[in-house]
């Protein structure tokens, strides 16, 4: 992977795990409402849409309750806990790697710092490999898809091709975990998890007739 790639979280993701922190420092008190979305948005100067996938990353990991009439109802002070313990856990895994390969790019001579670090990266990859005992897999996505500029939510992505999207490359940036709501747009590289046919099965399913 290039050096110059940026790892960054999608927008939208930034600011759910924001909302969650808020939860956690009690900010936020359980069966309080949060903002409106028009609100959020202009709060974090994002577009309505941004806003609504983040609640709906909270709805979906049961923080929060979106209810007609009632609004966004915060739900679960446990559940933003261990949200934002999940994404500091991959972010601490993105740090240590980046850590890593400065220090190999500089010829640090200090042996045992540097195995260190490898040990710790070996033992928290291990960890990852141990609830994700799955080969990573690519596919460019091209004009030629059916699903250009469709989020994996809206066309069923796991339902059907049982494949877990981990990432998506997009120009410089790698968007980590980016959830149901990321679109599919032209040239992204989708990375994705599953058995041994789950490169076939994605393959066919943004290009069924090739």
């Amino acid at each position: 992977m290039e050096s110059s790639l940026k790892i960054v979280a999608p927008r939208y993701q930034q600011i759910a795990v924001d909302i969650a922190g808020k939860i956690v420092d009690r900010h936020y008190e359980i069966g309080g409402k949060v903002y409106a979305r028009s609100a959020l948005a202009s709060q974090y100067s994002v577009s309505p849409e941004t806003a609504r996938r983040a609640i709906n990353v909270l709805s979906d990991m049961n923080i929060v309750e979106v209810t007609k009439g009632s609004g966004v109802v915060i739900k679960s002070y446990e559940n933003a806990v261990k949200f934002i313990k999940q994404y500091k856990d991959i972010q601490t895994l993105h740090d240590l790697k980046n850590d890593i390969m400065r220090k190999v790019d500089q010829q640090i001579d200090d042996t045992f710092l540097l195995k260190d670090q490898v040990t710790k990266l070996v033992e928290k990859i291990d960890r990852f490999k141990s609830s994700n005992p799955f080969v990573p897999f690519e596919i460019e996505i091209t004009a030629d898809t059916l699903y250009l500029n469709k989020t994996s939510s809206e066309v069923n992505f796991w339902h059907n091709t049982a494949a877990t999207i981990i990432a998506i490359k997009r120009a410089d940036e790698l968007l980590m975990s980016p959830g149901p709501y990321a679109m599919f747009c032209e040239k992204d590289v989708v990375y994705f998890i599953g058995d041994e046919n789950s490169y076939e099965r994605v393959h066919h399913f943004f290009y069924p007739e090739n």
